[in-house]
């Protein structure tokens, strides 16, 4: 780095809006707390002293498990600026899913949420790392074991409050996604590319000063898809959202006058049936992004006749979030209703932020752009993960010639727009949330009686796809569905389980490998 340069960090965004904003209101709670920009950063660098008072260093990983409230957004600036990393903890895991990933995270403090601390103290004999657990409430912690919050930051030394890494490159998060090895793996963020991917997303989204969000996307998820750092940077406000509910979000839309929302499909679909019978004009305009999994046309549509303007973005633990934009185009405005759905559900084309972004064969040339030739997507660009946390293997085999291959299958049609068409891997993605297929399966598996499973996706209307298990019984075995299901819900997250269990004999290669487009030909033909 230049002698005259200066780390890029989204740390500057909460000091550049508490100098110039200080008075606007920077967040808005569901418990009804305001909090300006200038009481952000003083929150969060009083969050920064408390974990540098506790013993937590540079590259310590401080983990979070809370749902959308203004407390996890001072833990996005609270916690890099201490000089730790954050990983922030999706908030519907189970517990034997928040002990891999704390002590695989080497986590030495975690900050939860009284919501949700009953289950960290259920396996609080598991964490191998963990030294301190911090429990983020109103008052007194509830559960033995936790250090109340207030307490403790009350009772900690002042310090230098938010401090810049000295390096850009140092890691500010991490992020974990479940692959198809059953196992999730740590998706490192860096400083810069949290600052560039959050400008880009910023500018994409047409985020300003004035602009009002609401935060139903989950800000566990690639930690917000950059948006606590996005909104924060045009000193803009957060209206946070502990629970999604279609009721919930019209009211807030309305009462809040909220400009901008992210969701995943399913979420927009609950706001479409919620209002079939009786129209939503709000007095604002209303723009929402969605992403996750491509959006019908249906779905596209249907939210458009409902006065909201869509953009569709595309991107992957692996990419911080938006990477790709469907980018409108004056000429789209001759397109009919559903044309132009159609041509909105394309995944688009690279943010401002990002370097490059092709569509490649398996000798990684470029495919034609016809709009019919599948190809790989590939990307390049500083807002690309700089690898899995302690798995050397993965981040060299997630790469080629430094182009990250993301395992998603596209076309490019001759405008430059990308379309995604399939997935390398048999990752289900439901409601916005990715399962590993082999995870489900290994579960699956330890059931007495089952001799063979394999789980695919099944579209859906409302989560966009659901996973539907095949299983093989031994010979007399008398197993049901639902036994394996509430097996799948006692290991897993809810939203793993099988929405279907067929019993069947497994179709198979002449090696022995299970044929799973098979399987997904079967759900199509509806068998």
């Amino acid at each position: 780095m230049l002698a005259r340069s200066v780390s890029l960090t989204p740390l500057s965004f909460l000091r550049r809006s508490a100098d110039v904003f200080p008075d606007d209101v920077a967040v808005i709670d569901e418990s009804g707390l305001s909090i300006s920009y200038a009481q952000l950063y003083e929150q969060s660098a009083h969050l920064a002293d408390a974990l540098r008072d506790s013993g937590v260093r540079a590259g310590d990983r401080v983990a979070v498990l809370a749902p959308n409230t203004a407390m996890l957004l001072v833990t996005h600036f609270g916690v890099p600026g201490a000089g730790a990393v954050l990983v922030a903890l999706n908030t519907r895991l189970g517990p034997s899913e928040y002990t891999y990933i704390l002590n695989h995270s080497k986590a030495r403090v975690l900050l939860v949420d009284t919501t949700l601390v009953e289950v960290v103290h259920r396996i609080r004999a598991d964490l191998t790392t963990l030294e301190l657990v911090v429990e983020m409430g109103d008052g007194v912690a509830m559960a033995a074991g936790s250090t109340p919050y207030a307490h403790w930051v009350s009772a900690s030394r002042a310090g230098p409050g938010l401090v810049s890494p000295i390096d850009e490159s140092a890691a500010i998060s991490v992020n974990y996604t479940s692959g198809t090895s059953g196992r999730p793996k740590g998706v490192v963020y860096t400083h810069r590319g949290a600052y560039l991917n959050s400008l880009g997303t910023a500018i994409s989204f047409g985020l300003a000063r004035d602009s009002v969000y609401l935060w139903t996307l989950p800000m566990f998820h690639c930690n917000g898809w950059c948006f606590p750092w996005a909104v924060t940077a045009v000193g803009a406000r957060h209206v946070c959202l502990m629970k999604v509910e279609p009721a919930r979000v019209l009211t807030l839309i309305a009462d809040e006058k909220v400009t901008h929302f992210c969701a995943a499909p399913v979420v927009l679909n609950g706001l479409v049936e919620h209002t079939a019978g009786d129209p939503v004009v709000f007095a604002q305009p209303v723009r929402v992004a969605t992403g996750g999994a491509p959006p019908s046309p249906t779905t596209i549509a249907r939210v458009r006749a409902m006065g909201m303007d869509l953009t569709h973005l595309y991107g992957m633990t692996e990419t911080y979030g938006p990477s790709l934009v469907c980018e409108p185009q004056e000429r789209w405005r001759a397109y009919d209703d559903m044309t132009l759905a159609a041509t909105m559900a394309r995944q688009g084309v690279r943010t401002l932020t990002v370097e490059q972004v092709r569509v490649v064969d398996s000798a990684m040339a470029d495919v034609a752009r016809d709009g019919a030739s599948v190809g790989e997507i590939a990307m390049r660009s500083n807002t690309v993960m700089a690898g899995y946390l302690d798995d050397d293997a993965a981040t060299a085999a997630a790469f080629h010639d430094g182009w990250f291959l993301t395992g998603d299958l596209a076309v490019v049609h001759p405008d430059g727009y990308l379309e995604i068409h399939d997935r390398v891997k048999d990752v289900i993605i439901t409601g916005g949330e990715n399962v590993s297929s082999v995870e489900v399966e290994n579960v699956l598996m330890s059931f007495p009686g089952v001799v063979a499973a394999a789980v695919v996706a099944r579209s859906d209307e409302r989560w966009g796809e659901v996973p539907v298990a095949f299983v093989t019984l031994a010979r007399g075995a008398a197993v049901t569905a639902e036994d394996l299901v509430t097996h799948v819900r006692s290991q897993l997250a809810h939203f793993k389980a099988p929405k279907a269990v067929i019993f069947a004999e497994l179709p198979k290669t002449s090696t022995g490998k299970i044929r799973k487009a098979v399987l997904r030909e079967s759900l199509r033909a509806g068998g």
